[in-house]
């Protein structure tokens, strides 16, 4: 599957809230940068909020949105990790996690009850957030000599991608960053055959 050359994430904490026959679901709305760093924000909001019912969540990380989880934490099957993770998802957001806090009310709400409440409760928080556009990059090291780099500088500019010198595996060359749209056309138009190395130094966002 072909990366996309942007995508939408988040700028800041966001909140949302809910209420339903007296529950009271919060929801929070961050950036992440991985699962490792979704966990950390996760047990903060989990600390900050030791006494409630129930701290369900999801997550979607990649640029392909290749990592989705979610938790129900302890609510029946499918009430509520399931539609946070979809509020994410409509929007088409990437590294993105949303925890939703619930309050317990008293009465029970039905799965029906939990699958609004949870869903809502995300889209609340979503609509509070602010975007921003991520470009997405591919790294590519060309080895080359001296005298063949004015090739791939002209190239370069005439693509408009940025590059630089650098060594790689004690190769003399030039590194790009390029879209993934444009990584295969431009390639192409190198002859390849005649650079000592060409590596993939996997992708970058700005």
């Amino acid at each position: 599957m072909s990366l996309p050359d942007s995508f939408y994430t988040l700028t800041t904490t966001s909140t949302g809230e809910y209420k339903d026959k007296g529950s009271k679901f919060i929801a929070y709305a961050f950036a992440v940068t991985d699962e490792t760093d979704f966990k950390l924000k996760l047990k903060e909001i989990k600390k900050e909020h030791f006494s409630a019912a129930h701290v369900c969540w999801a997550f979607v990380a990649g640029p392909n949105k290749e990592i989705e989880k979610s938790s129900d934490d302890r609510e029946p099957s499918g009430s509520a990790g399931r539609p946070i993770l979809a509020a994410i998802l409509g929007k088409d957001l990437r590294y993105v996690g949303i925890a939703v806090v619930r309050y317990f009310g008293g009465k029970l709400l039905g799965v029906p009850g939990l699958i609004n409440a949870y869903g809502n409760a995300a889209k609340e928080a979503i609509a509070h957030a602010n975007f921003v556009q991520k470009r997405v990059f591919y790294r590519v090291f060309v080895g080359s000599e001296f005298s063949q780099q004015h090739e791939i500088i002209k190239l370069c500019k005439q693509s408009n991608v940025k590059f630089y010198p650098d060594m790689q595996n004690q190769f003399q060359g030039i590194t790009f960053e390029v879209s993934p749209s444009l990584k295969d056309p431009l390639l192409a138009s190198l002859d390849v055959k005649n650079f000592k190395q060409i590596i993939d130094l996997g992708i970058t966002y700005e």
